[in-house]
């Protein structure tokens, strides 16, 4: 039996664990987050919003179902770094075409395992998420002073505009499904295979464009609506997509947002933003609809939150009408998703598109499917 390869899992506050290297050997640094899914590990890893960041997985027991085609959520593997307890020894999954160590080692993703992931929890949820590091190989040759330092030299997310990172550098087109609607344009700053998936089901020709389209350049595509996906990032550096949706909004056309899609709309409706302790990452975040009181279990991953005035409509501070808060988190009364009163436009915060689960969320693409057709349709009457 070969003898493990060490790694040390190094947080900024001076906090070490050590364990076994898993995936690739070398260095990562990234903002350290936990997320608290069960199931789902290939969408997590896969997931653009992830960018930057090293994940730790709070399930103790991950890759026992390899990994495959067919759930990928991007082309590549997208977390800075990966963190878990148990990596499965064994693939037992009619699905799978391989394992996930062997993706993380292809990819070039630095990992640690055998590390007490409920106290790095517990010390995440008292401290918040911060800067952290991964060292294995050579790496670990470093005193410890050294790899703290290199910690705390890492780039801080706040402030930190990652969409150029993670979009798409080509427009491309994934066409409608069923009877056609006309074309979306969605701004990719981040976006997930699953969304454009339930896009194009709903009947619309999905044009995906790059995150520094023009206004002029989504116009030009004759959009019945416009969406703003996912993304990593802080939204108080995308200042050019607020601009960018500000005119969208003007345009009049219906606008759909998620995550960070929803903490822009909430910028450009004029309310501001600010990072979350530890934020909210897993599939069992409960979010109540303040419109019926129906509580929906949701999958979330976001580090950021919309301020925004609870249990009241308020008027936009940037002059788009009345707004109200639609959406709450049950376990912290964060602001989960905004609806604008005067003009076709709402967001939420978390993912109605998760294909991991739950499902409790997706109805919100038929929300906007029908806001578009309403849209359509006072408008052909209006032109009689």
């Amino acid at each position: 039996m070969s003898i493990p390869t060490p790694a040390v899992f190094v947080l900024e506050d001076g906090t070490r664990y050590t364990g076994r290297a898993y995936g690739a050997l070398g260095r990562t640094l990234g903002e350290a987050v936990f997320a608290t899914g069960m199931t789902g590990y290939q969408e997590t890893l896969t997931d653009p919003s992830y960018a930057g960041q090293i994940v730790l997985m709070t399930a103790p027991h991950i890759g026992n179902t390899g990994m495959n085609d067919e759930d990928l959520e991007s082309s590549r593997i997208w977390v800075a770094g990966f963190v878990v307890r148990d990596p499965s020894r064994v693939v037992s999954n009619h699905r799978s075409q391989r394992s996930l160590d062997d993706d993380l080692v292809e990819q070039g993703v630095v990992g640690i395992s055998g590390v007490d992931t409920r106290a790095i929890t517990r010390r995440l949820r008292d401290s918040g998420a911060m800067r952290a590091g991964i060292f294995s190989g050579t790496d670990t040759g470093l005193s410890d002073d050294e790899q703290l330092q290199i910690v705390r030299a890492g780039r801080d997310m706040r402030g930190l505009n990652l969409s150029s990172e993670v979009s798409t550098q080509e427009a491309y087109v994934v066409a409608a499904i069923g009877e056609k609607i006309g074309n979306l344009a969605v701004l990719d700053l981040g976006v997930k295979t699953s969304t454009l998936s339930y896009l194009s089901q709903r009947g619309f020709d999905v044009h995906v464009l790059p995150q520094n389209v023009t206004l002029d350049e989504v116009l030009a595509i004759e959009p019945v609506g416009a969406f703003y996906s996912n993304g990593p990032g802080d939204p108080g550096a995308s200042d050019q997509h607020v601009d960018l949706l500000q005119g969208i909004l003007r345009e009049g056309l219906p606008f759909f947002g998620i995550c960070f899609g929803n903490q822009l709309l909430g910028r450009a409706l004029g309310f501001g933003t600010y990072k979350l302790p530890f934020g909210h990452r897993g599939i069992n975040q409960p979010v109540v609809d303040v419109s019926t009181g129906r509580t929906e279990i949701t999958s979330h991953n976001h580090g950021f939150a919309v301020d925004a005035p609870i249990g009241e409509i308020t008027e936009s501070p940037a002059g788009f009408g009345r707004v109200e808060v639609s959406h709450v988190n049950l376990n912290d009364n964060v602001v989960e998703g905004l609806n604008a009163l005067d003009i076709p436009a709402f967001s939420v915060q978390y993912h109605p598109e998760a294909a991991a689960g739950p499902h409790d969320s997706n109805y919100l693409f038929d929300r906007f499917r029908d806001l578009v057709i309403a849209k359509q349709t006072s408008s052909t009457e209006g032109n009689i």
